[in-house]
């Protein structure tokens, strides 16, 4: 029995309880059935991790990081997808990991910055990935376009065991080495100055990324990563007054856009991936009018006391 299984067999059993209460005539089927319940287990997990790296990524002025990374692991894919590969994802974890570790050598060395790394590996791995694909004979088949567009509702048994152990793995190491990490990603110097570890702790924050960013990749794909990467934690910025409040708000919407997307895309017969963005972009269109607004008539209010 593998982690997913595990998973399964605990959170199943919950999920079936709530079905009756689902509305709509295809979602109820994401909380008992077990086909169905294991997409909604698998992007509720990656939501979670994906909005503590995001508000991370923030902070540290690295929005494109998670985008970068994603097409790095597209590169791998492809280039897995023409050596036959049985798992082409083990190739993006590879790729991807190697290109997270670079982007941050080349940021803590101070020869290129954060962005500009991250926008070389990215268009350069998206067009080997492509030029390995021309070369090898290959096209846009079906297999390619779920990783460039997610593939949520094909996630079987073997992913859901990789996105548990990724996801349960992040947030263990995420745990550990959270204080240092919200010291180094908002001053560095002092952080360094402090002792604390800065080398370290952002390669082990490098590497959970990347690691996570290649487990989104099957669930929104390729060109929808910061969807659930940045988005989410980009709304929470706007009302919170504090960096628990931020990773709090930023649960809770991406939550809403994982939840709200399946069940559009459920009962709309559209894509998994791409609905969960749309909506995580419209909770964020809803809540920057809603502040703006706010604040107009608090001022307006102000100037007429």
């Amino acid at each position: 029995m593998g982690l997913g299984d595990v998973i399964m067999a605990l959170v199943g059993p919950i999920l079936e309880m709530i079905a009756p209460l689902m509305p709509g005539d295809i979602f109820p089927y994401f909380f008992s059935w077990d086909y169905f319940q294991r997409p909604l287990i698998a992007a509720v997990m990656v939501t979670i991790v994906a909005g503590i790296l995001g508000c991370y990524l923030l902070i540290q002025h690295l929005a494109l990081m998670g985008d970068g990374l994603a097409h790095v692991a597209f590169g791998g894919v492809a280039i897995g997808i023409v050596l036959g590969a049985t798992a082409p994802v083990s190739y993006a974890l590879v790729f991807s990991i190697t290109a997270s570790i670079l982007i941050h050598e080349m940021q803590y060395r101070e020869m290129l910055t954060g962005d500009a790394s991250i926008a070389i590996f990215l268009t350069g791995m998206l067009a080997l990935g492509l030029v390995v694909l021309r070369l090898g004979g290959g096209a846009i088949t079906t297999d390619i376009e779920a990783y460039l567009f997610g593939s949520l509702y094909m996630i079987n048994e073997s992913d859901l065991d990789l996105i548990s152990f990724v996801c349960i793995g992040s947030v263990i190491v995420l745990a550990f080495i959270r204080n240092g990490l919200l010291a180094c990603a908002i001053d560095p110097v002092s952080a360094r100055v402090q002792g604390i570890p800065v080398r370290t702790i952002g390669l082990m924050f490098s590497v959970t990324t990347a690691a996570v960013v290649v487990v989104m990749v099957q669930v929104v794909g390729t060109l929808l990563v910061t969807a659930l990467l940045v988005t989410p934690a980009a709304t929470a910025q706007l009302i919170s007054r504090s960096f628990r409040q931020c990773i709090l708000w930023t649960q809770a919407f991406g939550f809403s856009s994982v939840i709200l997307g399946i069940y559009f895309s459920a009962e709309y017969d559209t894509g998994g991936g791409s609905m969960i963005a749309l909506v995580a972009a419209i909770i964020f269109a809803v809540v920057a009018i809603s502040k703006v607004t706010l604040n107009a008539f608090i001022k307006a209010d102000d100037n007429l006391n």
